[in-house]
């Protein structure tokens, strides 16, 4: 290997970057849908469907 191989090899070691990881961000993206739609379900089908329409304010 030339100088500036061995240079650049020892740089992207020491630097410690994490790689990107696909699977956590979409299960994270997943958990966050899964929030969302337990609370669509809780307004839509708990609030308004079991009781009349309330205005507040």
């Amino acid at each position: 290997m030339s100088r500036t191989e061995t240079a650049g090899a020892s740089v992207d070691d020491a630097s410690g970057d994490e790689e990107f990881d696909p699977v956590g961000t979409l299960a994270l993206i997943a958990v966050y849908f899964a929030i969302l739609l337990i609370a669509w379900v809780y307004i839509y089908f708990i609030e308004f469907l079991g009781r009349d329409l309330v205005v507040v304010g």
